[in-house]
């Protein structure tokens, strides 16, 4: 396991919006984190606050969306520049801080397979998740797993480490939250191996909590790709993944159009402000 992870090259991918409140303090965590070698990557999805300016005083590497695009988009943007960075595998954190940064590092070492795909796995009644937020992940892991034929014990979890070249071929093409649904059907129909690791989360009282998940919109358009998705491989039925991308059409100015900044981290981020 700790060779496999030598060879490893392994990033994290933060998506945020309107995250100024804890983008930096997750992002600083991040970059504390062994494995990731201070490569962290903070996509701003067009937010209006000062989530760029938390993220890059934190160290992170920031990528911007000119204008909010939508949580799927923003990991695909992540991916892509992460893999023309030279990046293998990707951790992908949400920002509003319920993901401590030792669970991060506990599915870096799930899996010593870099094409594997990690699931974190949550205990939402034990973390004290809203109420709606446990129904709809229970409705959306029954449906999944019906669909796919094998059980799912936590399909919506944001954290997750994904094998970049393969996750980029499954071309997932939704850019809000049923992209991560989607990304799983697409790895179930291409053969691609999957990994479950349980892991704690942090749901803060609810009058601190940061979200943009609505329980019900969100959940029918997941609901609405997944339907989609399924018709597209034929109830995931010998379906191959796309063609990899080819390394010299992944480089950020060409791969991510949308991309309007692509600030380095500050060369000493242990001294940058708070």
């Amino acid at each position: 396991m700790v060779i496999a992870l030598c060879f490893m090259r392994i990033c994290a991918i933060i998506p945020a919006y309107q995250a100024e409140r804890n983008v930096g303090d997750v992002a600083r965590e991040a970059l504390r984190i062994d494995g990731l070698a201070g490569a962290v990557f903070v996509v701003d999805d067009g937010s209006t606050d000062r989530t760029a300016e938390r993220a890059r005083a934190a160290g992170a590497t920031v990528l911007s969306h000119p204008e909010n695009l939508g949580k799927g988009a923003a990991l695909r943007t992540g991916m892509e520049v992460a893999l023309a960075s030279g990046f293998d595998v990707a951790v992908t954190i949400d920002a509003d801080g319920q993901h401590p940064p030792e669970e991060a590092r506990r599915l870096i070492e799930a899996d010593a397979d870099p094409e594997a795909l990690v699931l974190g796995i949550r205990d939402l009644v034990a973390a004290g998740a809203p109420r709606a937020n446990q129904i709809s992940n229970r409705i959306s892991n029954f449906f999944l797993s019906l669909f796919v034929g094998r059980p799912f014990a936590d399909t919506q979890c944001g954290l997750r480490r994904y094998p970049l070249r393969r996750t980029l071929s499954l071309d997932g093409r939704d850019e809000g939250y049923a992209f991560e649904a989607e990304i799983l059907l697409r790895a179930v129909a291409a053969g691609v191996r999957i990994v479950e690791a349980p892991i704690r989360v942090i749901y803060p009282p609810e009058d601190e909590r940061l979200t943009h998940f609505d329980s019900v919109r969100d959940p029918a358009r997941i609901v609405r790709r997944v339907v989609a998705t399924l018709a597209l491989t034929r109830g995931l039925r010998h379906v191959p993944a796309a063609p990899a991308p080819v390394d010299d059409a992944l480089r950020p100015a060409a791969a991510s159009p949308r991309v309007a900044e692509l600030a380095p981290r500050p060369p000493h981020p242990s001294a940058a402000p708070p």
